[in-house]
């Protein structure tokens, strides 16, 4: 049966010529567990929105949206408040109450739910959700990731009948998104609750999902079970990049290519059918010990240090807890240096000390003289003040009086992000993968000597990623500095010369990406996890494929 079904549905935003959505019909049956990927503003939230009434953007659109059978448009307002959840990107976006337990009851009390239901409810989703503890704090004291999983327990109090989440991990740590993941997954199996969600990971998501479908230029390009996708994306005849597909998927693909008639049930999704595939072949068998390190950019003890962070402690309230606790790390010019750690141990706070946005209440910040410190904070909304993409970048060049260079500096960036498509939209229309370029392009325009990133790749999709990765390897070669926070795992292994871990306010490891994730259990990844037994060192697809004598 049947639960939403798109029916030739296109959509204009205001002022533009381009659809956001071109003649989308999709239809999505009771337990399905679907995914929806494709480029940053392929029309992915779009089409998403379109599916809660009460979400729908405006603009100009054609053609219907059915939920049981029922235009959307017609359904009643509690039934549609309670059959169709959502949960959005931003976590920030969706919490409107002061403590975790009124957020809870926020929704049941719109609906008119009695005490007794509304008791007895959330008695049962806090303790499925491990919430307890959580209850009498305030919003502002939880992580991230805890404020997701308050959004999605806040959904379910009302007991959809379908699900919709809009990249719901782009702001969790790795083990906090599997986490989330597997729970929407065991929602989706032990309830048969349809879901359908947005994603740009991948490579945890794929594997879960019953059905895949892909957007280009707001059209369905693939609309296939996930095996069947990685074939059609694998095979020759295909024009898509692999980027899409999960590591392991990659690395069969790069050693076995396959045809549009071939057998899709061969193709591993997971690190465990990926080990299978491997011992199938007798393992893997290399050139004379080559360590994947030496194949790596690594940094030099004799390079020049530029920030230097000693015994830095800092918390934000008299009484509060210390967010980082004699915190020490060095950073070296030219540099690419990825930190990494779980939600609310102290990244963000770090980063904002080296560029000067607070101060250590004991330790001290040195930093060598004449050093520009550039900034780019997590939401990207914080740099926006004007109706354009180009008249944002316009005035930020007018603020760092960029000179006689000032068009040219401004195009270099803009081609390099390829952002050239979005100059005339206003910046709150554009995807999450859109802002995020926008406000690099805004710091970049300042020409720092050190970058400072807050999840520079959030929101973005694989292939935005590899274009930011290789602008800022290209920075790194004119002599910028690049010090990153992220959770993306698999974009830290493949891109930064060196790894940090903050854990507890402090740094607990540091090393060149091979030492850094080659032991771990979960801060590694996939392919590391896969080939371990044959190539200790390999974290990624082309250091395998390097070491591999087929």
């Amino acid at each position: 049966m049947e639960v939403i079904r798109v029916d030739q549905l296109s959509f204009y935003y205001p002022d533009t010529t381009t659809a956001a959505i071109d003649n989308v019909s999709l239809t999505v049956k009771q337990g399905e567990f679907v995914v929806l990927c494709g480029a940053s503003g392929c029309g992915k939230t779009t089409l998403l929105r379109h599916m809660k009434h009460e979400a729908q953007p405006t603009g100009t659109r054609s053609g219907t949206v059915f939920f049981d059978g029922l235009p959307l448009a017609e359904l009643p307002a509690v039934t549609a408040a309670e059959q169709i959840g959502m949960v959005f990107q931003n976590p920030e976006n969706q919490i409107v109450m002061d403590r975790v337990w009124h957020e809870l009851a926020f929704s049941m009390e719109n609906v008119g739910y009695g005490q007794a239901v509304m008791r007895k409810r959330l008695a049962e989703m806090s303790h499925f959700f491990g919430l307890e503890d959580l209850l009498h704090k305030s919003v502002h004291e939880i992580s991230g990731g805890q404020k997701q999983l308050i959004n999605l327990a806040s959904v379910l109090l009302l007991q959809p009948k379908l699900l919709l989440l809009d990249e719901p991990t782009s702001q969790l740590d790795p083990v906090a998104a599997r986490d989330f993941l597997q729970l929407i997954y065991r929602l989706n199996q032990e309830m048969s609750m349809t879901v359908i969600i947005s994603e740009h990971r991948l490579e945890e998501v794929i594997p879960l999902a019953d059905r895949i479908v892909m957007l280009d230029g707001g059209k369905v390009k693939f609309d296939a079970a996930p095996r069947e996708l990685c074939q059609l994306i694998g095979s020759a005849e295909a024009s898509t990049d692999l980027s899409y597909l999960p590591s392991v998927t990659k690395l069969y693909l790069s050693a076995e290519p396959v045809s549009p008639s071939g057998h899709a049930k061969e193709i591993p999704l997971t690190v465990r059918e990926g080990k299978q595939w491997l011992a199938g072949l007798g393992g893997i068998q290399t050139h004379p010990p080559v360590q994947a390190e030496a194949l790596r950019n690594t940094r030099n003890d004799k390079q020049e240090r530029l920030l230097a962070c000693e015994e830095m402690t800092f918390k934000y309230e008299k009484d509060g807890p210390e967010v980082l606790k004699k915190l020490s790390l060095h950073v070296y010019k030219n540099e690419f240096l990825a930190v990494m750690g779980g939600n609310g141990a102290g990244k963000t706070t770090m980063l904002q000390m080296m560029a000067g946005l607070l101060k250590p209440q004991r330790g001290r910040l040195k930093k060598e003289k004449d050093i520009k410190v550039g900034y780019l904070a997590q939401n990207p909304l914080l740099y926006f003040s004007y109706d354009t993409v180009e008249e944002e970048l316009q005035k930020m060049a007018d603020y760092v009086e960029l000179g006689h260079e000032r068009e040219n500096k401004i195009n270099g960036i803009v081609a390099a992000l390829q952002i050239a498509d979005i100059l005339p939209k206003h910046p709150y229309d554009l995807s999450g993968g859109e802002q995020q370029r926008t406000a690099l392009a805004l710091v970049l325009l300042g020409e720092p000597d050190v970058l400072c990133l807050d999840e520079p790749t959030k929101g973005m999709d694989p292939i935005a990623k590899q274009r930011a990765a290789e602008l800022l390897q290209q920075l790194c070669r004119s002599g910028k500095t690049i010090v990153m926070v992220t959770h993306d795992i698999e974009f830290a292994a493949e891109h930064a010369s060196r790894c940090a871990m903050v854990f507890d306010g402090a740094i607990s490891a540091e090393a060149a990406p091979a030492q850094f994730f080659g032991s771990n259990y979960f801060y590694t990844t996939a392919i590391n996890r896969t080939v371990r037994e044959w190539l200790p060192d390999a974290l990624t697809t082309g250091d395998v494929m390097d070491q591999w004598v087929k």
